[in-house]
């Protein structure tokens, strides 16, 4: 009756171990102290003092304060709209509901990159930031050649990246993730989602807040209530075993 009051995890052990080593990942290819020392982005006007307005040119100085905090010169982002005019709610053979169309496309054409937003989303400032750090992250793997884009977890990789650049509460609060979608872990019966799911962006956000030994980050005030209650699971979870492959070397 004790193991009630065990702390749990709030991933599988798939996702956890894949966050883990490419947490590994990125932190050689980027540097280590992008993650665990840079300033967490924050939703406030300390990080984006302009609204958006709706206008082309506001989201071009937003998507140029983005470039700013993920080290992408603005020179090299193009900046595209489209309208998505499909919102019909599909459905997989199993009932689960499937993606109704792309927030953000990233094309890289060569002599230049380009970064398409739907205008339906453009409401939602919050969803934008986390669509344009996804897509810039696009670019900084696949446009710096890092990675080939046919990657069983290409997707999962670019949302971690722009989680691992800062931006974690904005993908967490607003993650795109069907179950529609999901696959399987490789070499597992474990589902794996497409995108990252709100439990995996609650314990990528705990390996950050653990590096910076903040126990009760004040950052969590801009949690949405059901990312917060994971973050807060794996907080414990952390505090109380030390199980992670990316741990603070004091913990290792």
């Amino acid at each position: 009756m004790f193991g009630w009051f065990k702390p749990q995890c709030p991933v599988d052990p798939a996702a956890k171990q894949w966050i883990e080593d490419r947490l590994h990942w990125l932190s050689k290819q980027f540097g280590r102290d992008i993650f665990t020392r840079r300033a967490m982005i924050l939703p406030t006007s300390e990080f984006f003092p302009e609204r958006l307005d709706g206008t082309a040119e506001a989201v071009r100085r937003l998507l140029d304060q983005v470039c700013d905090y993920m080290d992408v010169s603005p020179d090299r982002v193009e900046l595209d709209f489209f309208t998505n005019r499909n919102q019909l709610g599909l459905v997989n053979d199993a009932g689960k509901a499937l993606p109704t169309g792309a927030a953000g496309l990233y094309e890289d054409q060569g002599d230049r990159r380009v970064i398409h937003l739907e205008t339906n989303e453009l409401s939602n400032l919050e969803a934008v930031i986390g669509t344009i750090a996804h897509e810039l992250s696009h670019l900084r793997l696949m446009g710096e050649d890092r990675v080939s884009g046919d990657e069983f977890d290409n997707e999962l990789l670019t949302d971690l990246t722009a989680t691992f650049f800062g931006f974690g509460l904005f993908l967490g609060n607003h993650p795109r993730n069907w179950e529609g979608s999901y696959s399987k872990w490789p070499g597992t019966q474990l589902q794996c989602p497409e995108y990252m799911s709100l439990p995996m962006y609650a314990w990528v956000l705990c390996h950050s807040a653990w590096w910076r030994g903040q126990d009760k980050p004040e950052w969590t005030k801009y949690m949405s209530y059901d990312l917060r209650a994971c973050f807060r699971q794996g907080m414990r979870y952390l505090l109380k075993t030390g199980d992670s492959k990316f741990a603070p070397p004091a913990r290792r």
